[in-house]
């Protein structure tokens, strides 16, 4: 079929409306005719025929196998516009009208957090590298455009961590790996284990691989196999130890410009709540202007805030609490004296947490989310409770993906 694409949907492919349905055709943009064969409504390698003036070269040479960027194609401009109407659309559905500001755009080179996957090739060699679009197979990388360059220098060494995990056919190891002040943090999962897991004399492989590499921290599915140094990160004015496999904003200057709107929304509050806090990537920069009651389901991650509050100073009181906001969210009467709200919870939303705060005294409540779908679900309840979404904007933490993150503030 020869076919005119009109959209580009919510998940980075083409869009071309016909008589039959939408025809989905990956790495193509609007304006652009494409030819090809549709089975199940795709058209999965299209021959673009009329190129749309949007389209730009891309600048990673795993570009179209990599499923990791797949609008690196779509020129600056229109790639961040299309990221606000995600989110404009997503509000629409839920009848929220409101001012979303211009996505703020990050550089490439900046992500700290990588997951790479780890394989044996048949000629014994160990590659890592990212999933292919749409598949189990894995592209084998050398390089990374949106990684931070320090990062992408230490491939080779990871491979040689990785390789020490590969004891078992069945292991499928992934690396998540992290930038931290003291160097690379990284979390090895994907072992086999019913076989008795990884052996005591691939565990010391891997640990003089890792020295070998100077990472400051190997740890397996949470388990620390060998600490040089332990990794920290720092929040505002804290240091705070990172625990092993814990949650950790991908590129710092996204982080940096979310927590820059959340403490910029609750000026004048005296106490602020700040829910699904993690180890306290807003807590301490809130806790510059007001005292912050902070809780998250993670007990390590709340052991890691509070080891932080002992390294900065001139900040106000910080209570910490580990507490599963899903299954026990804050009620009215735990968020008493709460002036104001900050929450940044999984993709899933914090629905039934949201619920809670049209009971409390909070005037000003801070959403941050990385699914615009269920961010505008919460926000229909709290809008329903009387607040106003004064301003949303979106954040474009993950490079050249379809994922956008963002920043909602409310007020009453």
């Amino acid at each position: 079929m020869t076919l005119k694409i009109a959209r580009v949907a919510g998940q980075g492919d083409g869009v071309a409306e016909t008589p039959g349905g939408p025809v989905f055709a990956p790495l193509t943009l609007p304006g652009e005719t494409v030819r090809g064969v549709v089975i199940d409504g795709r058209m999965e390698a299209p021959e673009i025929l009329e190129v749309s003036p949007d389209r730009i070269a891309p600048v990673s040479p795993h570009y179209g196998d990599c499923g990791g960027c797949s609008l690196q194609h779509w020129a600056s401009g229109p790639y961040l516009d299309w990221k606000r109407d995600q989110v404009v659309g997503a509000l629409a559905r839920q009848r929220i009208d409101t001012e979303v500001e211009a996505t703020v755009a990050v550089p490439p080179g900046t992500r700290r957090r990588l997951a790479l996957h780890a394989r044996r090739l048949k000629d014994g060699r160990v590659v890592l590298g990212f999933k292919a679009r749409k598949s189990w197979r894995l592209v084998e990388v050398s390089t990374c455009p949106v990684a931070d360059p320090r990062l992408v220098a230490a491939f080779p060494a990871l491979a040689k961590v990785a390789a020490a995990f590969l004891e078992h056919p069945k292991s499928a190891p992934t690396l998540h790996v992290t930038w931290s002040l003291d160097g690379l943090d990284i979390d090895v999962t994907g072992i086999e284990r019913k076989s008795g897991g990884l052996s005591a004399d691939r565990q010391m492989q891997a640990i003089r691989a890792a020295r070998e590499a100077d990472v400051a921290r190997l740890s397996m599915a949470g388990e620390t196999l060998m600490m040089a140094r332990q990794p920290r990160v720092q929040f505002g004015p804290a240091t705070v130890p990172l625990p092993t496999g814990g949650f950790l904003q991908a590129v710092p200057e996204a982080e940096a410009a979310m927590v820059e709107r959340a403490v910029a929304a609750v000026k004048g509050a005296r106490k602020v709540a700040d829910l699904f806090c993690g180890t306290g990537t807003f807590t301490f920069p809130l806790a510059t202007v007001a005292s912050v009651l902070a809780a998250d389901a993670s007990a390590a991650g709340i052991a890691a805030l509070k080891q932080g509050i002992g390294s900065a100073r001139g900040m106000k009181p910080i209570t910490a609490e580990a507490r599963d906001l899903f299954r026990r969210p804050l009620s009215p009467y735990d968020l008493k004296g709460c002036e104001a709200i900050v929450f940044d919870p999984p993709r899933a939303g914090a629905i039934d947490q949201t619920a809670q705060v049209k009971d409390t005294k909070a005037s000003v409540v801070v959403g941050v989310s990385c699914n615009p779908q269920t961010f505008a679900r919460d926000a229909r309840v709290l809008i329903d409770a009387g607040f106003r979404l004064e301003t949303v904007t979106p954040v474009d933490q993950f490079l050249w993906s379809a994922h956008v993150e963002l920043v909602g503030v409310f007020r009453r």
